[in-house]
């Protein structure tokens, strides 16, 4: 009786999917060339019959051509939904509301970025004084006609006068750093190329030091591999061609460097690693020295020199260098240093506690700890010493960020948002401990409409797994089901946390659920929790986010047919992993950026990088892992998949664009159903920083209305708007 019963179910899921899926046109996929191409790894044969859409797309025709018929596919099948106009035109009102960065100061002077509201790209501001008037120092949308070139990282010198900044082309993670008169708003002759993964970190007003790689071979182009990091210093009104090289490990061709300087001129601390996890080793320049030889001799001295733990430094307060690090500490502490002292040099400061540290800064005479509650944000003053003061009272469950400042600064900034609210930032007077607002967004939606509540529910091993839920007010009260988006990540230490986003609130505003799972591999709840979710532990991740799923169907929050679900880079690789384990379980899926062929990932740009989550496909018990699930590799035939859309940009050199059209061509010619399996692919933009607005409203709304129409939702609403 229980398999009729279930067949029966079965066959009206199939029936409604048919159903809706009936009106539409579907969609006929192009002729992808298929290559035998079979590799032997470790003794098992691994087919690659897609590996030509490894080449760069800018330099190979064929790729471009094949792209190209992609799109038009997918946005003819897009162009027949129409929810998404109504997406489209609610997300630019959501959007259309002036945002702002949070403040800096250097100087008298305060910098901060602001947006309108549907401007493609932020603008920089400063301003002579707290009080003083606002002026635009930099304008990213007078860049470029299409919006593509934006602002990336920026750093004022320290009396203020001069502005260094890098602008980032098309979403790449290659940046070039110019150099601007603050007061004139002249842009200085200075061009420093080829950087990437750098720091920004002044040098008086002499000079900055940065970090570059080698310029690519040329064959290779944006998809080659990076290596050979470096530290250089310029010196302002000079050639990069004469720039001082200051450190590089040539033994370890495969570290990268970072360089900051201490607010008091002092120091400057080389921090290195190997791969995304969090373990560097320090080395300490002393920049007294390096002054009295014009900043053309660098010499460093080791100060951490293993690899093992996390050495993220503060500030320098009276001959102690502070740092937050996992040493010892799996959950964080911070330790302060005396380079001065031959004995007693380190001191514990504030000790590991039950919560994870996640941020920490010095600022005035307080030290500001940020640590993760329930996956949500908490932040603790305490002095010098590590004796607690009085905590920072947030708005809400939400997210808190900032805290920026140097010693001697007598104020702060930091902004908090949650599901239902955007940005605020938020200025603390250190003196007498009063919090002002800094900026507060004009919102065109009734935040305390929607409701946020936090659940756990239990995974395939037992392990309880936080979960955010989040719904208009109406819907809670009803108990309803509707359809759901559940988010997730799960992987390198990343938290996510509870945060405003345009793209969200118009699901919600639709009708529907959004649910973010706090899965293992993320950072939410500490390093066993990431270790737990990486490596050979990879299946738990997957594990936690089918579990979320079947919890949100069970406990009534998603409709039977109606569990959409999303996931960005790392998160594409778990959407679509998922969707190989347990089609049946979704309704629809968008994988965005995702790492998709598990047994090449480490041979493009900065994939190596990753092994420290993922593990080697070079070493034979990582390989076994990374096969069991690598999604190219597992697509599961004769089931019936969900819809999918798989999207990336043609300039992602992060997680190069090879992934998503191989697996893309792979689910197309695969036996697994009748619903869509389409891609989407960026012009003129990378792995999603930088991205114009109008990018982004555009990505929205097709995703949105994707995911929307083959979960039902909206449906009722547009028969209403039919029928009148």
């Amino acid at each position: 009786m229980k398999r009729l019963t279930a067949l029966l179910a079965a066959c009206l899921a199939l029936s409604a999917a048919s159903a809706l899926a009936e009106q539409l046109v579907a969609p006929q996929y192009p002729e992808t060339r298929s290559e035998p191409l079979t590799e032997t790894i470790f003794g098992e044969p691994v087919s690659d019959p897609y590996r030509w859409l490894e080449a760069d797309i800018r330099r190979s025709p064929e790729v471009a051509e094949w792209a190209e018929a992609q799109n038009a596919l997918t946005q003819d099948y897009l162009s027949q939904i129409t929810q998404r106009d109504w997406f489209r035109n609610r997300l630019r009102g959501l959007l259309d509301y002036e945002r702002f960065g949070i403040p800096r100061k250097a100087g008298s002077r305060y910098f901060y970025t602001r947006i309108s509201g549907l401007q493609n790209q932020p603008q920089l501001f400063v301003r002579d004084g707290l009080d003083g008037e606002a002026r635009v120092l930099l304008d990213p949308n007078a860049w470029s006609e299409d919006g593509a070139v934006a602002l990336g990282a920026w750093e004022a010198s320290p009396d203020g006068s001069l502005l260094a900044f890098t602008e980032q082309r098309d979403g790449s993670d290659w940046r070039t750093i110019r150099v601007v008169d603050v007061a004139t708003g002249a842009l200085l002759d200075t061009r420093l190329d080829w950087v990437k993964f750098s720091r920004i970190a002044w040098v008086e007003n002499a000079g900055l030091l940065y970090s570059r790689f080698p310029p690519p071979d040329d064959q290779a182009g944006y998809l080659a591999p990076n290596f050979d990091h470096a530290v250089y210093f310029h010196r302002i009104g000079t050639d990069q061609t004469g720039d001082v090289l200051v450190y590089r490990n040539r033994r370890a061709p495969d570290l990268r460097h970072e360089a900051r300087t201490t607010s008091d001129g002092r120091w400057a601390l080389i921090s290195s690693q190997a791969g995304t996890d969090a373990r560097q080793s320090v080395r300490l320049i002393d920049l007294r020295r390096a002054s009295r030889s014009g900043f053309r001799k660098w010499r460093s001295a080791p100060l951490i020199r293993s690899l093992e733990n996390k050495w993220s430094f503060l500030a320098s307060v009276e001959g102690w260098l502070y740092f937050h690090t996992d040493y010892r500490a799996s959950r964080g502490q911070i330790l302060a240093f005396n380079p001065g002292r031959s004995s007693g040099a380190w001191r514990s400061v504030v000790p590991p506690g039950e919560q994870t540290i996640s941020g920490a800064s010095i600022v005035g005479n307080h030290l500001v700890v940020e640590r993760i509650v329930d996956a949500a944000t908490k932040a603790d003053l305490f002095d010098l010493e590590g004796r607690p003061l009085t905590g920072i009272s947030l708005a809400s469950v939400g997210t808190a960020s900032g805290f920026g400042g140097a010693p001697g600064d007598s104020e702060t900034f930091y902004s908090f948002a949650s599901f239902n609210r955007p940005d605020t930032v938020y200025r603390i007077d250190l003196t007498t401990g009063e919090t002002e607002p800094f900026a507060e967004p004009e919102l065109t939606f009734a935040p305390d409409d929607y409701v946020t509540e936090q659940r756990f529910f239990t995974s395939t091993d037992g392990t309880r797994v936080p979960i955010y839920i989040v719904r208009s007010r109406e819907l809670a009260r009803s108990g309803k089901a509707a359809p759901t988006l559940l988010y997730g990540y799960g992987g390198f230490d990343v938290s996510l946390t509870p945060g405003f986003s345009a793209k969200r609130m118009a699901w919600l505003e639709a009708g529907g659920v959004f649910a973010l799972a706090n899965i293992r591999g993320g950072g939410e709840l500490g390093k066993a929790w990431h270790d737990a979710g990486r490596g050979a532990n990879k299946q738990n991740t997957f594990d936690d986010f089918i579990a979320a799923g079947e919890f949100l169907k069970a406990e009534g929050y998603a409709t039977t047919d109606g569990l959409a679900i999303e996931g960005r880079s790392n998160g594409g690789l778990l959407v679509a992993t998922v969707v190989n384990q347990r089609p049946d379980l979704f309704d629809a899926a968008h994988a965005a950026v995702g790492v998709m062929d598990m047994l090449r990932f480490d041979r493009w740009t900065a994939g190596r990088f990753w092994v420290d989550d993922y593990g080697s496909p070079a070493e034979e018990a990582d390989f076994r892992v990374l096969r069991s699930y690598s999604p190219y590799h597992n697509i599961a035939e004769g089931a019936d998949y969900p819809a999918m859309l798989l999207s990336t940009a043609d300039t992602d050199d992060r997680v190069v664009p090879a992934h998503s059209f191989k697996h893309a061509a792979a689910l197309q010619a695969a036996d697994i159903g009748v619903q869509p399996r389409l891609i989407r692919i960026e012009g003129g933009a990378g792995h999603g920083r930088g991205k114009s607005t109008e990018m982004q409203l555009s990505e929205a709304s097709d995703v949105l209305s994707f995911l929307a129409y083959h979960t039902g939702l909206m449906m009722e609403k547009e028969k209403v708007q039919e029928s009148n």
